[in-house]
């Protein structure tokens, strides 16, 4: 198999069509576990931005106008490439975010199965034939939205652009694609090494990494009609308003602060293990993370000293270099906030059952205990692997306790599947899994939340991404120039 990344046309460079140096210089990819430099990418301005948005347009007509068994064919090929070369895209993943091995092998499956569904959308049926009181044909047909910004976080970079870039472009539509300039390699030249490889036609898909500014000018170009944002809720607010007041569409993908609940009766060993798995992997760098642990009151201490131990246990180190369970943090100013916010459980009366330590960028799992609701521990999304236990007595306290959140993304339940199936058509979440823990996700199933987590369910399945990324047009057709009474 060829090398997909081995070729130095990218060093450096941003791509509007070709790999081109950005007007913004470079910008340095940094290793988190050693602190070492992987190299260089281009870094975009607004101007770069503005000036791909209006490329963007100009080759998004032809593109909407091709057969839609060619459009189906670059995404077919493109999941193939990402299958072809998942060991070296999984090598770019473990040392650019930190993840470990099993982590980045979930990132280019599922990037693969979202090229793979992805090309069945342009063979989608396109609308409806609607009755009609006139006699007329009447049609309510999908149209490509035209031109969509992409902008995604570190986390997980590789699905967390491909989710939204791979149905955009089977629909139609051009692709601005911004991921996180930290992992822009992973997030973003992958993605367009593979679409290049594929088949794309020039100036569908740029990329442009870089800071705010470019991302607000991906906002504001008046060729984009929506913006795909995944990312914090603040960032998401401020796209979100500047998106209304721009009368566009933005589908916000935000934070979470996701609750598991353990039901009394529970496997205290297998809900341990679901709890330390939702709260640890990726070193709790994930909107779906297990945020807030509900046990019912006759397990919790036995549930906490259990998940303590394992993370106690827990391997912390650097993916590359071998087996361990959790990787660095992505860098320093979120290591130091993951650490504040243990500090200031610490001082609103939380106990640390096991970790609340780090060495450099590794942080040790961590497991609080003696919260009250109030507890900044309890209340702020964290985006780190602490695991805040809190108990509960009634079914009722639970729910009300779980809702009590201005986050709705994610809720595990475990336990007797009878009260679970109670529990999850009470409470309020985009996501309710039984009897697994709150980290979850799959190309074809509707990904969203709603509250400070986002707009609802605008990522996955052919529902939600046509809807997303496609405009409905209402079309008539008379035989003959209609008679007016005029």
């Amino acid at each position: 198999v060829m090398s997909l990344l081995t070729t130095s046309d990218w060093h450096g460079k941003i791509h509007t069509g070709t790999w081109t140096a950005g007007s913004g210089g470079t910008i340095e990819v940094i290793e988190p576990a050693t602190g070492s430099s992987l190299g260089t990418v281009g870094a975009a301005t607004r101007d770069d931005a503005l000036a791909a948005a209006t490329r963007a347009a100009a080759a998004q007509q032809e593109w909407a106008r091709t057969k839609p068994e060619v459009r189906a064919a670059v995404l077919r090929r493109a999941g193939q490439l990402f299958e072809e070369h998942a060991e070296e895209i999984q090598g770019w993943i473990v040392r650019e975010t930190g993840g470990i091995g099993a982590k980045a092998g979930l990132e280019t499956h599922v990037a693969a199965n979202e090229c793979f569904d992805a090309s069945a959308l342009p063979a989608h049926p396109a609308g409806d034939v609607l009755t009609s009181n006139e006699d007329r044909w009447s049609f309510a047909r999908r149209r490509p939205a035209g031109v969509v910004s992409v902008i995604s976080p570190f986390n997980f970079p590789l699905i967390l652009s491909i989710r939204s870039v791979a149905p955009a472009l089977a629909l139609g539509n051009a692709v601005l694609l911004k991921p996180d300039p930290r992992t822009t390699v992973s997030g973003g030249v992958v993605i367009m090494r593979v679409f290049e490889e594929a088949g794309l036609p020039a100036g569908l898909l740029q990329l442009l990494p870089g800071g705010t500014d470019v991302g607000q000018a991906l906002v504001e170009a008046p060729e984009v009609r929506v913006i795909s944002f995944t990312g914090s809720t603040a960032a998401g607010r401020k796209v979100g308003e500047a998106a209304g007041r721009l009368l566009k569409r933005a589908h916000l993908e935000l934070g979470g602060n996701n609750a598991l609940i353990v039901l009394p009766g529970a496997d205290l060993d297998l809900a341990a293990s679901a709890g330390a798995f939702g709260s640890f992997l990726h070193q709790g760098q994930i909107c779906m993370t297990t945020g807030r642990h509900l046990v019912h009151e006759s397990l919790a201490e036995d549930y906490t000293s259990r998940l303590a131990d394992k993370a106690r246990n827990l391997p912390v180190g650097d993916p590359a270099s071998g087996q361990v369970a959790l990787g660095p943090i992505i860098d320093e100013r979120q290591r130091d906030n993951i650490d504040r916010l243990v500090r200031e459980a610490k001082d609103a009366g939380a106990q640390i059952a096991a970790g609340g330590t780090y060495e450099g960028l590794f942080y040790s799992p961590t497991v609080l205990t003696g919260l009250t609701p109030e507890n900044p521990a309890w209340t702020r999304e964290i985006f780190g692997p602490v695991a805040p236990v809190l108990s509960f007595s009634t079914i009722e306290e639970a729910i009300a306790l779980t809702n009590a959140s201005e986050y709705a993304l994610s809720v595990g339940i475990l336990g007797d599947v009878g009260l679970a199936m109670e529990v999850a058509d009470r409470v309020v979440s985009g996501k309710v899994h039984i009897n697994e823990q709150t980290v979850s996700d799959e190309a074809n199933s509707p990904f969203g939340g709603m509250g400070a987590s986002g707009t609802g369910s605008r990522f996955g399945g052919a529902a939600a991404n046509i809807d997303a990324f496609t405009e409905i047009q209402w079309l008539t057709v008379r035989p003959k120039i209609a008679p007016y009474p005029f």
